[in-house]
């Protein structure tokens, strides 16, 4: 078979009709370009987003997030014009098209609803930026950074370096912790207990020090000790102090804690073990009756009641 004969008959292959839409033929041909075309887009989009969040956004002082996101919408866009630039080898006019979506969106509304819902929060996501890729959430009672935000779900690393896939829904409808949204800084609220025979100015002055000597803590806002409540066995004294990333307290927290330690050591202040003061109440015991004996009665003691005859 010469080469000629396999070109015409791969020609009569992909014309071969399939189905028609609107009166709009569908041949094996048209399919295959449609597909070939919307990959290339889908390839073409996925490398413009690596381009522009790695390397030209860079450029900008821009925040990782917001790079995230616009690297993204240009991916989206790319896409969506890659999918009507595909249809068009289809030869499906816009009329049709209507026509198929219409019909999609019937089996969207009744079995596709959860993933519609995920896909409209997305987008809500990422264009009213509630959360961005880096910042730290509380999610229910998973707590993480954001690594990836997708049209359907966003993923989270938690503190134990373990990946959780959370729908996009949760974000919108439930309650969301965003511990660095808009700004990063905390402020650390550290509780300690001091013998009520301690001085309370050497105790003041030994918080104080603490917060003065570690370099994490920020000078503006300034840190502040309180003394919150009189506890049954000590004084309820809190640290406040605030840090420059929220990412950090748990960090900060042991330090500080440490510090305080080794600071009341130094100055001779007690951290009081709780105590609890025990009252043993004394009864009076009466006399217990030996089994076998008796009161003696009247008869038994020889004296009688006297009668009314008497």
């Amino acid at each position: 078979m010469e080469f000629q004969d396999v070109l015409t008959k791969a020609k009569e292959i992909l014309e071969i009709e399939l189905f028609t839409i609107q009166s709009d033929p569908i041949t094996i041909g048209s399919i295959l370009i449609f597909f070939i075309f919307l990959t290339g887009f889908l390839i073409l989009g996925s490398i413009t987003r690596r381009v522009l969040q790695n390397k030209f956004l860079k450029r900008f002082d821009i925040d990782h997030g917001l790079r995230f996101t616009l690297s993204r919408v240009a991916q989206y866009i790319i896409v969506i014009v890659g999918v009507l630039v595909s249809f068009q080898f289809l030869e499906i006019n816009l009329t049709s098209l209507a026509v198929v979506f219409g019909l999609l969106s019937v089996g969207i509304g009744f079995g596709l609803q959860n993933i519609t819902a995920n896909f409209i929060s997305g987008l809500i996501i990422m264009f009213e930026r509630p959360i961005s890729v880096g910042d730290r959430v509380l999610v229910g009672d998973k707590e993480g950074d954001v690594t990836e935000i997708s049209i359907r779900s966003t993923m989270i690393r938690t503190l134990n370096n373990i990946s959780i896939i959370v729908p996009n829904t949760e974000f919108v409808e439930n309650d969301v912790v965003n511990f660095s949204h808009g700004d990063p800084t905390f402020r650390l609220d550290i509780n300690v207990g001091v013998s009520y025979s301690s001085d309370l100015d050497t105790v003041l002055k030994a918080l104080n020090e603490v917060a003065d000597e570690h370099p994490k803590v920020m000078e503006i806002p300034k840190y502040r000790v309180h003394l919150t409540n009189f506890g049954d066995s000590a004084w309820d004294m809190q640290l406040q102090v605030w840090i420059p990333n929220v990412k950090e307290r748990y960090i900060l927290r042991n330090e500080i804690n440490q510090s305080i330690v080794r600071k009341f050591r130094e100055h001779k202040i007690e951290i009081p073990f709780p105590q609890r003061d025990l009252h043993v109440r004394s009864t009076v015991s009466l006399p217990v009756e030996k089994p076998g004996t008796e009161k003696p009665t009247a008869e038994k003691s020889g004296t009688e009641k006297p009668t009314d005859e008497e």
